[in-house]
């Protein structure tokens, strides 16, 4: 293998590690089905909800989101077979559940529709923004969020 042929591969490794990705093999992503949470967390993706869906985690591609109904709306830009993606699920999902009054918790899949990824100016995955009533954004992150974090970053606008 000659050195260009073995710096071209080096670089592209490294940018699949730095996009929080590259740990996953082929054969872990197998076909574009959804996951049955997935599923079950999806509220009308290609509809506008016709009433608050509290306590879930609103899968969607849809970018006219009503900030104005929670004090804080949590973003989270990734994919749904992203290894720190995943692992930001449950985290997601449980911050929707205990603050459904005061959070809305929101997942654009970046893989499947970039549209959300360019609306927020995303460079890698997973990014979590937080915005106000006002949909002025508060507070960003790159990389898996642990949750004491984001429930510190919650309390510090007004979600106890």
């Amino acid at each position: 293998m000659n050195r260009s042929s073995m710096t071209l591969a080096a670089l592209i490794l490294a940018l699949t590690l730095v996009a929080g990705c590259g740990n996953e093999s082929r054969a872990d992503r197998g076909s574009s089905v959804p996951s049955p949470s997935t599923v079950e967390q999806t509220v009308q993706a290609k509809q506008a909800p016709s009433a608050p869906d509290y306590g879930k985690v609103l899968v969607t591609n849809r970018l006219d989101i009503d900030f104005s109904k929670h004090l804080v709306t949590f973003i989270e830009l990734g994919a749904d077979r992203c290894i720190p993606c995943k692992q930001m699920q449950p985290i997601m999902k449980e911050i929707a559940e205990t603050y459904a009054d005061r959070v809305q918790v929101v997942f654009y899949d970046v893989w499947k529709d970039p549209e959300p990824a360019r609306k927020y100016g995303v460079q890698l995955i997973p990014t979590q923004v937080f915005v106000d009533q006002k949909g002025n954004e508060i507070f960003r992150h790159v990389g898996l969020f642990p949750k004491d974090e984001i429930l510190e970053l919650l309390k510090k606008h007004g979600v106890h």
